[in-house]
Protein backbone atom coordinates (compact mmCIF):
# COMPACT_ATOMS: atom_id res chain seq x y z
CA UNK A 1 0.00 0.00 0.00
CA UNK A 2 1.39 3.40 -1.03
CA UNK A 3 2.24 5.74 1.95
CA UNK A 4 -0.22 8.20 2.83
CA UNK A 5 0.16 12.16 3.42
CA UNK A 6 0.49 11.59 7.21
CA UNK A 7 3.35 8.87 6.77
CA UNK A 8 5.37 10.92 4.76
CA UNK A 9 4.61 14.00 6.78
CA UNK A 10 4.33 12.62 10.24
CA UNK A 11 2.87 15.03 12.90
CA UNK A 12 5.54 17.29 13.90
CA UNK A 13 5.81 18.39 17.78
CA UNK A 14 7.51 21.66 18.67
CA UNK A 15 11.16 20.95 20.30
CA UNK A 16 13.56 23.40 22.09
CA UNK A 17 17.20 24.44 20.13
CA UNK A 18 19.42 21.89 19.20
CA UNK A 19 22.54 23.28 20.50
CA UNK A 20 24.90 20.08 19.15
CA UNK A 21 23.58 20.98 15.58
CA UNK A 22 24.29 24.74 16.28
CA UNK A 23 20.41 25.61 16.99
CA UNK A 24 20.03 28.64 19.72
CA UNK A 25 17.97 29.43 21.89
CA UNK A 26 16.85 33.07 19.90
CA UNK A 27 13.01 34.42 19.36
CA UNK A 28 12.62 37.09 16.54
CA UNK A 29 9.79 39.15 16.50
CA UNK A 30 9.13 41.23 13.30
CA UNK A 31 6.54 43.46 13.50
CA UNK A 32 4.43 46.55 11.61
CA UNK A 33 4.57 48.94 13.92
CA UNK A 34 5.93 50.37 17.21
CA UNK A 35 3.88 48.26 19.86
CA UNK A 36 2.52 45.66 17.64
CA UNK A 37 4.65 43.54 18.45
CA UNK A 38 3.53 44.07 22.20
CA UNK A 39 -0.01 43.85 21.65
CA UNK A 40 0.90 40.47 19.76
CA UNK A 41 3.66 38.45 22.16
CA UNK A 42 5.09 40.96 24.58
CA UNK A 43 4.01 37.87 27.59
CA UNK A 44 5.80 34.98 25.22
CA UNK A 45 8.65 37.40 24.69
CA UNK A 46 8.92 38.04 28.88
CA UNK A 47 8.09 34.38 29.38
CA UNK A 48 10.99 33.23 26.61
CA UNK A 49 13.61 36.18 27.71
CA UNK A 50 12.79 34.60 31.78
CA UNK A 51 13.62 31.70 30.32
CA UNK A 52 16.75 32.64 28.70
CA UNK A 53 16.22 33.02 25.41
CA UNK A 54 17.72 36.03 23.73
CA UNK A 55 14.61 37.70 22.33
CA UNK A 56 15.16 40.54 19.29
CA UNK A 57 12.32 43.15 18.24
CA UNK A 58 12.37 44.37 14.62
CA UNK A 59 9.92 46.75 13.49
CA UNK A 60 9.58 47.87 9.87
CA UNK A 61 8.15 50.80 10.08
CA UNK A 62 9.04 54.25 11.99
CA UNK A 63 5.58 55.07 13.02
CA UNK A 64 5.26 58.51 12.11
CA UNK A 65 1.56 58.95 10.88
CA UNK A 66 0.17 57.07 14.00
CA UNK A 67 -1.39 59.82 16.03
CA UNK A 68 -4.37 62.44 15.84
CA UNK A 69 -2.40 64.89 18.35
CA UNK A 70 -1.94 68.11 16.20
CA UNK A 71 1.19 69.12 17.52
CA UNK A 72 3.08 66.14 16.37
CA UNK A 73 4.66 66.15 13.03
CA UNK A 74 6.01 62.68 11.50
CA UNK A 75 9.14 63.06 12.31
CA UNK A 76 8.67 63.83 16.51
CA UNK A 77 5.87 61.15 16.07
CA UNK A 78 8.76 58.68 15.23
CA UNK A 79 11.07 59.60 17.38
CA UNK A 80 8.81 59.16 20.47
CA UNK A 81 7.48 56.03 19.30
CA UNK A 82 10.65 54.57 18.67
CA UNK A 83 11.60 55.82 22.77
CA UNK A 84 8.48 53.97 23.47
CA UNK A 85 9.15 50.83 21.41
CA UNK A 86 12.67 50.81 23.50
CA UNK A 87 10.90 51.25 27.37
CA UNK A 88 8.34 48.43 26.38
CA UNK A 89 11.27 46.16 25.20
CA UNK A 90 13.77 46.84 28.59
CA UNK A 91 10.52 46.23 30.92
CA UNK A 92 10.01 42.92 29.25
CA UNK A 93 13.52 41.53 29.12
CA UNK A 94 14.02 42.14 25.22
CA UNK A 95 17.53 42.25 24.48
CA UNK A 96 17.64 44.62 21.82
CA UNK A 97 15.38 46.66 19.36
CA UNK A 98 16.27 47.24 15.85
CA UNK A 99 13.85 49.32 13.19
CA UNK A 100 14.01 49.12 9.60
CA UNK A 101 12.62 52.81 8.84
CA UNK A 102 10.28 51.96 6.43
CA UNK A 103 7.45 55.12 6.43
CA UNK A 104 4.96 54.43 8.07
CA UNK A 105 1.54 53.55 6.07
CA UNK A 106 3.44 53.25 2.48
CA UNK A 107 5.46 49.49 3.22
CA UNK A 108 5.06 47.71 0.10
CA UNK A 109 6.15 43.58 -0.90
CA UNK A 110 9.37 45.07 -2.17
CA UNK A 111 13.07 43.81 -3.11
CA UNK A 112 13.96 46.32 -0.57
CA UNK A 113 11.74 45.40 2.25
CA UNK A 114 12.17 41.50 1.73
CA UNK A 115 16.64 42.22 1.76
CA UNK A 116 15.86 44.04 5.25
CA UNK A 117 13.93 41.27 6.88
CA UNK A 118 16.19 38.45 5.13
CA UNK A 119 19.32 40.59 6.32
CA UNK A 120 17.68 40.31 10.21
CA UNK A 121 17.01 36.91 10.01
CA UNK A 122 20.62 35.83 9.02
CA UNK A 123 22.09 38.00 11.22
CA UNK A 124 20.14 37.60 14.10
CA UNK A 125 19.73 33.40 13.36
CA UNK A 126 16.40 32.87 15.21
CA UNK A 127 15.45 29.61 16.27
CA UNK A 128 11.60 31.19 16.03
CA UNK A 129 10.03 33.61 14.49
CA UNK A 130 6.75 35.87 15.76
CA UNK A 131 4.99 37.79 13.14
CA UNK A 132 1.84 39.11 11.84
CA UNK A 133 -0.69 36.73 10.59
CA UNK A 134 -0.90 38.34 6.73
CA UNK A 135 -3.65 36.55 5.52
CA UNK A 136 -6.81 37.96 7.42
CA UNK A 137 -8.19 41.33 5.94
CA UNK A 138 -10.64 41.27 8.68
CA UNK A 139 -10.74 40.28 11.94
CA UNK A 140 -13.87 39.06 14.02
CA UNK A 141 -15.32 40.99 11.08
CA UNK A 142 -14.98 44.14 13.35
CA UNK A 143 -12.09 45.78 11.77
CA UNK A 144 -9.63 46.16 8.79
CA UNK A 145 -6.50 44.45 9.76
CA UNK A 146 -3.96 47.12 8.52
CA UNK A 147 -2.24 47.01 5.37
CA UNK A 148 1.38 47.28 6.86
CA UNK A 149 0.65 44.40 9.39
CA UNK A 150 -0.32 42.14 6.49
CA UNK A 151 2.80 43.34 3.99
CA UNK A 152 5.57 42.96 6.72
CA UNK A 153 3.34 39.38 7.47
CA UNK A 154 3.87 38.16 3.87
CA UNK A 155 7.47 39.65 3.46
CA UNK A 156 8.58 37.88 7.05
CA UNK A 157 7.40 34.74 5.88
CA UNK A 158 8.79 34.97 2.66
CA UNK A 159 12.24 35.64 4.05
CA UNK A 160 11.83 32.64 6.16
CA UNK A 161 11.43 30.15 3.46
CA UNK A 162 13.22 30.44 0.76
CA UNK A 163 14.81 33.62 0.70
CA UNK A 164 16.89 33.16 4.22
CA UNK A 165 17.53 29.71 3.65
CA UNK A 166 18.52 29.36 -0.16
CA UNK A 167 22.50 30.80 -0.48
CA UNK A 168 22.25 32.06 -3.41
CA UNK A 169 19.45 35.03 -2.42
CA UNK A 170 21.18 38.19 -1.47
CA UNK A 171 24.48 37.32 -2.76
CA UNK A 172 26.14 40.10 -0.51
CA UNK A 173 25.27 38.89 2.55
CA UNK A 174 27.76 36.43 1.80
CA UNK A 175 30.15 39.07 1.42
CA UNK A 176 28.90 40.63 4.37
CA UNK A 177 29.78 37.45 6.13
CA UNK A 178 25.90 36.68 6.83
CA UNK A 179 25.20 32.80 6.51
CA UNK A 180 22.12 31.59 5.48
CA UNK A 181 19.74 30.51 7.94
CA UNK A 182 17.01 27.69 8.70
CA UNK A 183 14.38 29.31 11.10
CA UNK A 184 12.46 26.41 12.42
CA UNK A 185 9.48 27.66 14.08
CA UNK A 186 7.18 30.42 12.77
CA UNK A 187 4.28 31.70 15.71
CA UNK A 188 1.93 34.19 13.76
CA UNK A 189 0.00 36.51 15.97
CA UNK A 190 -3.05 38.41 15.28
CA UNK A 191 -4.51 34.85 13.55
CA UNK A 192 -8.00 33.92 12.51
CA UNK A 193 -7.03 30.43 12.85
CA UNK A 194 -4.75 29.73 15.98
CA UNK A 195 -3.68 26.82 16.26
CA UNK A 196 -1.29 26.90 19.99
CA UNK A 197 -1.54 29.77 22.98
CA UNK A 198 0.71 31.07 25.34
CA UNK A 199 -0.16 31.16 29.29
CA UNK A 200 0.90 34.55 29.89
CA UNK A 201 -1.15 34.62 33.43
CA UNK A 202 2.16 34.99 35.57
CA UNK A 203 3.72 38.18 33.05
CA UNK A 204 0.27 39.19 32.29
CA UNK A 205 0.83 42.93 34.86
CA UNK A 206 4.43 42.97 32.66
CA UNK A 207 2.76 42.87 29.08
CA UNK A 208 0.21 45.46 30.79
CA UNK A 209 3.25 47.38 31.65
CA UNK A 210 4.84 47.33 28.64
CA UNK A 211 2.04 48.19 26.45
CA UNK A 212 1.58 51.56 28.76
CA UNK A 213 5.01 52.59 27.67
CA UNK A 214 3.28 53.32 24.35
CA UNK A 215 1.91 56.30 26.13
CA UNK A 216 1.15 57.88 22.48
CA UNK A 217 -0.94 55.21 21.06
CA UNK A 218 -3.99 54.09 23.97
CA UNK A 219 -6.36 56.54 25.81
CA UNK A 220 -7.26 55.93 29.40
CA UNK A 221 -10.25 54.26 28.33
CA UNK A 222 -8.41 51.67 26.00
CA UNK A 223 -6.15 50.97 28.99
CA UNK A 224 -8.64 49.91 31.56
CA UNK A 225 -10.44 47.34 29.06
CA UNK A 226 -6.61 46.33 27.49
CA UNK A 227 -6.88 42.97 30.21
CA UNK A 228 -9.77 41.87 28.58
CA UNK A 229 -7.99 41.30 25.59
CA UNK A 230 -6.25 38.26 26.69
CA UNK A 231 -8.11 36.90 29.72
CA UNK A 232 -9.88 33.47 29.36
CA UNK A 233 -13.21 32.69 30.97
CA UNK A 234 -11.57 30.70 33.45
CA UNK A 235 -9.33 33.58 34.69
CA UNK A 236 -6.38 32.22 32.48
CA UNK A 237 -4.21 35.23 29.89
CA UNK A 238 -3.13 33.97 26.79
CA UNK A 239 -1.69 34.88 23.93
CA UNK A 240 -2.69 32.69 20.45
CA UNK A 241 -0.54 32.30 17.71
CA UNK A 242 -0.96 30.39 13.93
CA UNK A 243 2.12 28.27 15.06
CA UNK A 244 4.40 26.36 11.70
CA UNK A 245 6.67 23.85 12.44
CA UNK A 246 9.35 23.39 9.72
CA UNK A 247 10.90 20.08 8.80
CA UNK A 248 12.53 21.36 6.22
Amino acid sequence: MPAGLEDLFPPVQPREPDAATGELRRALVVAAHPDDADFGAAGTAALLARDGWDVRYVVATDGSKGSDDPTQTPASLAALRAEEQREAARILGVQSVGFLGFVDGELERSRALLEAVTREIRAFRPFAVYTHDPEPLFHQDAFVNHSDHRTIGYATVDAIYPTARDRLNFPEHLEAGLEPHRVRAIYLFGSERPNSESDISSVIETKLTAMRAHASQFSSEFLEQMPTFWREPDGRYVERFRRVLLQF
